[in-house]
């Protein structure tokens, strides 16, 4: 299907015309509400400034290093009227991480929050065509400016989003994501979880990521409802403003991790968190043992599945509860503009019941990668998103993610998928964090270490963890070492860098690097 003759989407201005009174977002960094008509002011005087700034802004990159602020997503859309593509940066990576993105991205214009304005000059350092600018004297200046909406009609086609991919195994990808592609993941997750012109989303997901920028600002914005935007989570503060009947929250997510933490913390009290429409997750396979925890306190968590190339792809369907317990641990159905397969290694369809890669086919699919002539594009593809991700699908349609392809592991020639054997480790209450690899070894090919976080409060032994398997997992698939730690590698988006922890078993693996 071809996007190059459509107009590009802007549930904005429609918006904006069509209940211009009905508040928008409610910014808790700084205190401002913004009704549809004043959001699409400010979009329009940024879109003003902007232009003064850049001139012809069409493909230019605006790149953005700061926390969550109402200031990124009004860049956003107002790079998106003016043909310009939005780069948001994960600040939590190193100066060199970050030099290589800004490098990448060649931006004209690159915005930093004061506390990263160090780490942004720093990463431009030699790019003459960057220029590095203080976030909030640029929001001063936009504010200044009569709105100005752009007079170009542009396509649907026309890339918007640069997001780089987490780099959970190396050095990050540029998805490109066209206002098209961006729209259709609105719609996918808002059929899928309800979302409309009464609900209240509150995101806490950090904006550099497809769930906080798309799945949480863009789709209460797309479908009228409102937003409520927070600086980032923190459990305590998150727990009050869920159950705040003031605010009115109708749907939150999280990655897996965060929701246990909200489920372990004092304050957590179910009975004032049941008005949720839904308790959304995704980012990494949600533990069946979690799923039956929550429901039994009478919250409907909505699972589901997404990737930075392709937004929301699966999810749960949340108008029925006993059938998401019955489903625990699905990523639930593919949205509905999309199709799934699941293929062998020789691109051949796998009957239900067995495993394969997801190829994904559908308008929310970006095009392709930036700077990156070497990697095939949707179109070389034959509009299929080839995931490297491994699932089986039941006889109901819903689909159980089973691993990273990259993440099996061989042992004694059986396949191991770390997933299945991290969610049975998780149903121990004890356990907070686990992550599991596989590892060289001279007699199985490679066998499984287990990298356990206790929960606070609570300790939790090798020996338990292995008590604990018996007779859950396959002999094989039983790590050979548990590790008990403090913390675990993550990207900013939540999810583990197995790859650092190889690194790490390898280096405990080495005599060479003993004391």
């Amino acid at each position: 299907m071809t996007t190059a003759h459509l107009p590009a989407p802007d549930p904005l201005a429609f918006q904006a015309a069509a209940q211009p009174d009905r508040i928008a977002i409610i910014d808790l960094v700084g205190g401002r509400r913004y009704t549809y008509a004043a959001l699409d002011q400010a979009v329009n005087r940024c879109c003003a400034w902007l232009s003064s700034l850049l001139g012809d802004a069409d493909g230019q990159r605006i790149a953005v290093m700061g926390r969550n602020d109402v200031a990124m997503p009004i860049l956003h859309l107002a790079a998106a009227r003016l043909g310009a593509i939005f780069a948001p940066l994960n600040w939590r990576l190193t100066v060199p991480e970050l030099a290589f993105q800004v490098a990448d991205a060649s931006p004209a214009l690159l915005l930093a929050d004061a506390e990263f304005m160090e780490a942004a000059q720093r990463s431009a350092a030699g790019l003459a065509a960057t220029r590095v600018m203080d976030m909030a004297e640029a929001f001063t200046a936009w504010e200044s400016m009569t709105p100005v909406r752009p007079a170009s009609m542009l396509t649907a086609d026309r890339p918007s989003t640069l997001l780089f991919t987490s780099g959970t195994s190396g050095r990050p990808k540029g998805a490109l994501l066209t206002e098209s592609n961006l729209f259709f993941t609105n719609v996918n997750f808002s059929l899928m979880n309800r979302v409309n012109a009464d609900s209240v989303v509150l995101c806490d997901m950090p904006l550099f990521h497809v769930v906080g920028l798309v799945t949480m600002v863009r789709t209460p914005l797309a479908q009228g409802g409102t937003l409520i935007l927070s600086r980032g989570f923190d459990p305590a503060v998150t727990l009050a403003r869920l159950s705040d009947p003031d605010l009115g929250v109708t749907h939150y997510m999280c990655v897996p991790q965060m929701a246990q933490t909200l489920r372990q913390h004092p304050d957590y009290d179910p009975a004032r968190l049941r008005r949720l429409v839904a308790l959304c997750t995704g980012g990494a396979p949600m533990p069946a043992a979690l799923i039956q925890r929550f429901s039994d306190d009478g919250i409907t968590i909505a699972d589901g599945y997404g990737m930075s190339e392709a937004g929301t792809v699966l999810g749960m369907p949340i108008s029925d509860r006993a059938r998401i317990v019955a489903k625990a641990g699905s990523a639930g159905l593919p949205g509905p503009t999309l199709r799934l397969r699941l293929v062998n290694d020789d691109g051949q369809d796998v009957p239900d019941g067995d495993v394969g890669e997801i190829w994904i086919n559908g308008p929310n699919l970006s095009p392709g990668y930036w700077n990156r002539p070497e990697l095939p594009t949707l179109a070389d593809q034959g509009g299929w998103l080839r995931t490297g991700d491994a699932a089986r699908r039941d006889t109901d349609g819903f689909y159980y993610l089973v691993d990273r392809k990259k993440d099996m592991f061989i042992s004694g020639g059986e396949n191991v998928y770390p997933a299945e054997v991290e969610a049975a480790v998780l149903e121990l209450d004890s356990v907070a964090e686990v992550a599991v690899i596989g590892v060289p070894d001279a007699r199985w090919g490679e066998v499984g270490w287990a990298y356990i976080v206790p929960r606070a409060g609570h300790a939790v032994t090798p020996e338990q963890v292995m008590a604990h398997l018996d007779g859950r997992c396959a002999r094989y698939k039983r790590p050979q070492r548990v590790i008990i730690t403090s913390t675990l590698p993550r990207t900013g988006s939540g999810k583990v860098q197995k790859h650092l922890l190889r690194q790490q078993a390898a280096d405990d693996m080495n005599p060479s690097n003993s004391a």
